[in-house]
């Protein structure tokens, strides 16, 4: 497998995968982080414009996708029930999907971010086990609550490498 940045015309493509992970979410358990609408077109339209769509490949097919930049995130700015592991120059994940059936994938997208920049911060929703799960499993540390600009939960966590060495 290996990380590219998403090229246009992948767009549709990358809206069957978001349909994949939204179904996978609702029959376990999560039928409301992403609800029926999210995300939207246009939305990915701008990732991809910006430069911070990215989509893992593999035999030459789209497995995977996910949202990602160094740089600050607005709704991380406060952090309740808890703190961040430290206050330092971060990359975000968001919005990170799979194929049906395709095992493996989120881990290796995570990986990848966090060799990067070393420092990740990511979230995720209450009902959203099978995230939490895979984030627990892979070294991020549960870090508290923030909220969307919606006024959404969702859980936050961290990965660095100062607290993974």
């Amino acid at each position: 497998m290996h990380i590219r940045k998403t090229k246009p015309n992948e767009i549709n493509t990358i809206m069957k995968v978001y349909s994949t992970a939204k179904k996978f979410m609702k029959d376990n358990g999560n039928p409301n982080q992403w609800g029926k609408e999210y995300p939207e077109i246009s939305l990915i339209e701008c990732d991809v414009e910006r430069g911070n769509s990215f989509v893992c490949i593999e035999d030459d097919e789209i497995v995977g996708t996910f949202y990602y930049i160094v740089g600050e995130e607005p709704t991380y700015a406060k952090i309740y029930e808890g703190q961040w592991l430290d206050n330092h120059s971060y990359g975000v994940i968001h919005r990170i999907a799979s194929v049906d059936g395709k095992r493996g994938v989120a881990t290796f997208c995570l990986d990848w971010c966090f060799k990067q920049c070393g420092n990740i911060r990511i979230d995720t929703h209450r009902d959203n086990i099978p995230m939490q799960k895979l984030l627990e499993k892979t070294g991020y540390t549960k870090c508290g609550i923030i909220y969307l600009e919606s006024g959404d939960e969702r859980i936050a966590y961290q990965k660095n490498v100062s607290k993974n060495n």
